[in-house]
């Protein structure tokens, strides 16, 4: 195959029939690439599912779209996830009576010998395996921020006092997947004390599974904000969604289903959290505002096509339902 300059990658998208022209235009094709642009931004959730652009214009209004709601969505998303990872840091830690990661793992960490009373040979087997594989990674983890020299894990291997990494330190260089994981293995008892803490609503959640599959649906969203992949579409999303965490959003919000299918949903479960975590309702109607606002002038920069297949139909019910919540 032929290397195409942006000259001919112009001409090829003329070609496709999508009018491009001009300076301005051929700069952004060159800023934003042809492959990371438009090959990128050409499509819906798959590749199967094109959208119907006929000029760059929209293809760059669409870019600028996911480039928005990533800037809206980042600052968000850090808060919730610091301000939720503090709330079950100090679980762990009273529930444990302890700063020693040994001590979590021996405590507040399901395995075989703690496991539900309930719990069939096959399924203590498995909750072991769990820790197992939570003590790996922790180590892991730890292992690679003492290579990079970081010091919030130098400072206390690099000491001849040391009396071990305290578990409030593990949790400053803990990924969102890893806080997730680290939730799931987390006995009944003290994830029913953090969703308490959280003030979740856990009438739906019998297994007190909610904690930890909302990080991990948040945690694709963070990655792919993270990472500046897609995510207008929410093609990042790795999920389906259980019975609790959809009744949940419903009963608390009133909301007629919830699927996280589309963009809505994401904004309304970290409106979920900002009122959980105590935010002000000025600040999370201003945070719904301005993605109405950048939604309302996307759909008028492109053909109404396009606007059909991206701004799902109900999103403006749905956030009037968000906002009487809030």
């Amino acid at each position: 195959m032929s290397y195409k300059n942006t000259d001919a990658l112009m001409r090829h998208l003329r070609d496709s029939g999508i009018s491009i022209n001009g300076s301005k235009q051929k700069r952004q094709l060159m800023n934003t690439g042809y492959f990371h642009g438009y090959k990128g931004y050409r499509f819906f959730e798959n590749s199967n599912r094109r959208l119907p652009f006929e000029s760059y214009e929209e293809v760059y209004a669409t870019i600028e779209y996911d480039s928005d709601l990533k800037a809206l969505l980042y600052a968000k998303m850090m808060f919730i996830e610091t301000a939720v990872k503090n709330i079950a840091l100090e679980s762990i830690l009273v529930n444990t009576n302890s700063e020693s990661i040994q001590d979590m793992y021996d405590k507040v960490v399901c395995g075989y010998n703690n496991a539900p009373d309930l719990a069939t040979a096959e399924q203590r087997r498995k909750l072991q395996q769990n820790k197992l594989n939570l003590q790996n990674s922790i180590q892991s983890s730890l292992a690679y921020a003492y290579k990079k020299n970081n010091p919030k894990i130098t400072h206390f291997y690099n000491n001849i006092g040391y009396s071990g990494v305290p578990v409030w330190a593990l949790f400053e260089i803990m990924t969102m997947g890893d806080f997730g994981y680290l939730l799931s293995c987390l006995t009944y008892e003290v994830r029913d004390d953090i969703s308490k803490r959280l003030s979740l609503n856990v009438s739906c959640d019998t297994d007190r599974k909610l904690i930890y599959k909302y990080i991990y649906t948040l945690k694709d969203l963070r990655n792919a904000i993270a990472h500046n992949a897609v995510v207008f579409d929410t093609r990042f999303r790795n999920i389906d969604p259980t019975n609790a965490m959809k009744q949940c959003l419903k009963i608390e919000i009133g909301l007629p289903y919830v699927n996280f299918k589309t963009i809505g949903d994401y904004i309304i479960l970290m409106c979920y959290y900002m009122k959980l975590l105590g935010l002000s309702k000025t600040e999370i109607r201003a945070f719904v505002r301005s993605f109405e606002k950048i939604t309302d002038k996307y759909r008028r920069t492109v053909n109404s096509n396009v606007a059909a297949i991206v701004i799902h139909p109900d999103l403006a019910i749905r956030m009037n339902i968000l906002k009487k919540f809030i």
